[in-house]
């Protein structure tokens, strides 16, 4: 059904209005006790197999929904009916903006890829804690489990780099408090000037003052990650690896959106009709791998997990991710061309892997490749 829906309706949208449309019936059918329930039953099911330990938490299973698509923590639940063993919100700023003019996301079917340039369009992190604040404090049932929820934080736009520390500090006292793992995000293309914050010199005292900030603010540790572009020369990859080991960083999420537009099957010109931006999908599949592979092989088992996103779409995918040494898989351009029961399929596959492989158990598989690599 959903190809078909795809394919004379959403893709004839706009992509945004898209999103949002879907992004609404999805929070509708949790909203609804018969309809979560049996797509509870239906589309997400668990398998006991794929159970792993991460960032401190025991997790379901090693597959989230990256950060992108619920920008405001509105549909986590929806999202984890689906069957998403964790949800990484945002990217969250420390005060709200509209985003970049639209027309800013854009579809290449071609290339099962999307191209955005939304600038961190979102509530700002004083509405985001209140309404996780709301939503934790809400009665737990049996159709409304507990869900691991990350929070991705970055730069105000208007903020400029001299006060960026600030700006990342303001949002960890508000949302730390409410987050399973925190994520500051310094790769995304679409704001002026974050990529820089990437370079060791910047990224140090960055990543030391949310630390703090998030320890003063709950007396839980709060998990402690960061997201790296795919577009990082080598050197710069292993420098950033080197940083984590030193200050004890609690993981890496590799990778962000790439800003590079080679390799595409869709036409040049309608690539270039599309803008700047991100692009996302099956395009960064190669070097997402590659970047995930020179981590694991830099921080190995020192206590850095690392959490491969890009270019994800099936189990294939994911279990290639995990034996390049991720622990956590995320993904979410192929959400929108697979649809619902992408989780369910990803999972079902993903279980049948291990079952066929020689590891007892996921964490078992984990850098595989790369230790027989070495």
């Amino acid at each position: 059904m959903y190809p078909l829906l795809f394919k004379y309706g959403f893709k004839r949208m706009d992509p945004e209005k898209a999103h949002h449309l879907a992004f609404n019936a999805i929070r509708t059918a949790a909203a609804t006790p018969a309809v979560r329930g049996g797509v509870r039953l239906t589309a997400a099911p668990k398998h006991p197999s794929l159970r792993i330990k991460a960032l401190g938490l025991d997790l379901p299973g090693p597959f989230g929904l990256a950060a992108g698509f619920d920008k405001n923590a509105v549909g986590i639940d929806g999202l984890t009916m689906l069957g998403f063993d964790f949800v990484e919100i945002g990217t969250v700023t420390g005060q709200p903006q509209p985003g970049n003019e639209k027309k800013r996301l854009f579809r290449l079917p071609a290339d099962r890829a999307l191209i955005n340039r939304m600038g961190f369009n979102n509530d700002g992190s004083a509405a985001v804690a209140a309404r996780l604040a709301r939503r934790t404090a809400g009665q737990r049932t049996p159709y409304r489990p507990n869900a691991i929820v990350g929070v991705n934080i970055g730069k105000t736009k208007v903020v400029p780099e001299t006060e960026a520390i600030a700006d990342y500090v303001t949002s960890t006292e508000r949302l730390a408090g409410h987050a399973d793992y925190l994520v500051v995000n310094v790769s995304s293309p679409n704001t002026p000037g974050l990529r820089n914050l990437q370079a060791v010199e910047h990224l140090r005292p960055l990543l030391t003052a949310v630390r703090e900030a998030a320890d003063r603010t709950t007396s839980r540790r709060v998990p402690l990650l960061v997201k790296i572009a795919p577009d990082l020369a080598d050197e710069d990859v292993d420098e950033v690896a080197d940083l984590a080991v030193e200050l004890g960083l609690d993981g890496i999420i590799a990778t962000n959106t790439t800003i590079s537009r080679e390799g595409l099957q869709t036409p040049a010109g309608e690539v270039e009709a599309c803008g700047a931006g991100g692009l996302s999908g099956a395009p960064l599949k190669a070097r997402s791998l590659e970047v995930l592979r020179r981590l694991y092989g830099r921080v190995g088992d020192r206590g850095v997990t690392l959490i491969g996103a890009g270019g994800i779409e099936t189990a294939a995918d994911a279990w290639e991710r995990i034996l390049a040494g991720a622990t956590l898989v995320q993904g979410y351009s192929a959400f929108i061309y697979e649809g619902p029961l992408w989780p369910r399929k990803l999972h079902r596959g993903l279980a049948e892997l291990l079952a066929d492989s020689p590891y007892a158990t996921l964490a078992d598989a984990v850098g595989a490749d790369v230790r027989t690599d070495a």
